[in-house]
This record gives structure tokens, sequence and C-alpha cells, in this order.
């Protein structure tokens, strides 16, 4: 079984709908089904994707945009 650093690793991919091999697939699914922080992680990752897709897809994105976009993502409590 894959462990959460891996997830993280490999999150991008499956959020972007990357090809992955069966096993890989079936190992992500899995974690998640598991572990309810690395569904929350994949979860924000494919908002913060999505929004950034319907953005501005043609123009970079300056830093005070970035900035803003980070500030509206929840924080993990200390």
């Amino acid at each position: 079984m894959l462990k959460c650093k891996e997830v993280v690793q490999r999150a991008d991919a499956l959020v972007d709908g990357t090809p992955l091999s069966l096993g890989e697939r079936l190992a992500l699914r899995t974690h998640l089904m598991i572990c309810r922080h690395c569904r929350r992680y994949v979860r924000q990752l494919d908002a913060l994707t999505e929004h950034l897709r319907h953005q501005a897809p043609d123009a970079p994105l300056g830093d005070d945009q970035v900035d803003a976009i980070l500030a509206r993502l929840p924080r993990r409590p200390s």
C-alpha cells in the first residue's frame, strides 16, 4: 500500500488525467478510500487546478493572484 508521501507525489498525475498504470491507479484509489487527509489534499489540488484553468488560461498568474488563491484554501490546524 502507498504511503501518504507517495500519494502526494502522484496526486498531480491523478488530477491532471496523466495516464497511470492499472496498478498505480488501484494503489492510489485504495489509499484514498482509507486516508481522509489524502482525500482532502487531492480535492484541494483538484479545486485549485480547476480554478486556475478557468481563471486566465492564456496569461500567467501574478504573485498577488497566487497569494489570493492560497489564502482561500483551508489551513491545517496547528
